[in-house]
């Protein structure tokens, strides 16, 4: 028997879905409880469309891109007030990029302080380390010495 590539296929149950997205089916399930995808049934069986399949490839790509599950739904909505999404969807997914490149350049600019505290205090830690050192070895001849002037 040939399999029908998984980019034509017209539905999907939830465990192909979730087999070729490497997400599990609970992720599935709960993608659809926030009215993210809409599975017909039959029965207790999910029967999920092309469409889902698509939104399902749309919500995992935005949560690496930092959306979240209420933005990408009001996305979604947005599309689906008309055809073929219009200014008003676009405008917004242009709001919210803005918005996330901020993000990520301010915790660029965290991560960068915080790594150059951390260098001062790296440093810091490495001279007193060394003075300690120095300290240890001008004390042990001296130590060593009132310990042999002791014994005699």
């Amino acid at each position: 028997k040939k399999e029908i590539p998984m980019d034509i296929k017209k539905t999907y149950s939830i465990s192909e879905l979730a087999k070729e997205f490497d997400v599990t089916t609970r992720s599935i399930r709960f993608y659809e409880d926030q009215e993210l995808l809409r599975p017909t049934r039959r029965g207790q069986t999910r029967i999920f469309s092309s469409k889902d399949r698509v939104r399902l490839k749309l919500i995992l790509r935005g949560k690496r891109m930092g959306f979240s599950l209420a933005e990408t739904k009001e996305l979604f909505d947005l599309w689906d007030e008309t055809l073929s999404g219009n200014e008003k969807q676009l405008l917004k997914m242009l709001t919210i990029l803005e918005n996330k490149r901020a993000q990520l350049e301010q915790q660029k600019n965290d991560i960068a302080q915080a790594e150059m505290e951390m260098d001062t205090a790296e440093a810091r830690c490495r001279e007193a380390l060394a003075e300690l050192q120095k300290k240890k070895k001008q004390q042990a001849p001296a130590k060593e010495e009132a310990r042999q002037t002791a014994e005699n």
